[in-house]
């Protein structure tokens, strides 16, 4: 069952590949936002995985996220998570999230992610392969 209050946690160690001039986000050889995005992302997504439906999952659907402090290679970048909000319906999640490395806040921000049935969801996705 989803409920306020929910926290992920999870880690990794910045590589060459997860660099802003490897991804093609920019051209400096520090830690890229879009991939601060998709660890802040993962890490909210596997905090309620078990607390949805069999077949369940979530999708991120909005991010406002600030990436205010720049990680080099070889540094270790921690990630938090707290679900603060879910809709009426159950189907909207808002998260607290926020980034950190060894030296501190990296970044913070809020994340919606939305709960949907897997199966139906990717359907649809491929689905408008036939409408292109």
């Amino acid at each position: 069952m989803l409920e306020i209050g929910i926290k992920g946690t999870s880690e990794l160690v910045v590589t060459e590949n997860l660099l802003a001039n490897q991804v093609g986000s920019g051209l400096v050889a520090v830690y890229a936002t879009p991939m601060m995005i998709a660890g802040i992302e993962g890490t909210a997504a596997a905090s309620v995985a078990d607390a949805l439906e069999p077949g369940q999952t979530t999708v991120g659907c909005h991010m406002n996220v600030s990436h205010v402090s720049a990680t080099p290679a070889g540094m270790k970048v921690h990630f938090e998570t707290e679900l603060t909000a879910v809709s009426s319906n159950g189907k909207m999640l808002t998260f607290r999230v926020a980034a950190y490395d060894e030296a501190g806040l990296i970044g913070e921000g809020e994340h919606q992610r939305a709960v949907v049935w897997k199966e139906r969801f990717e359907e649809k996705a491929q689905a408008k392969r036939k409408e292109a």
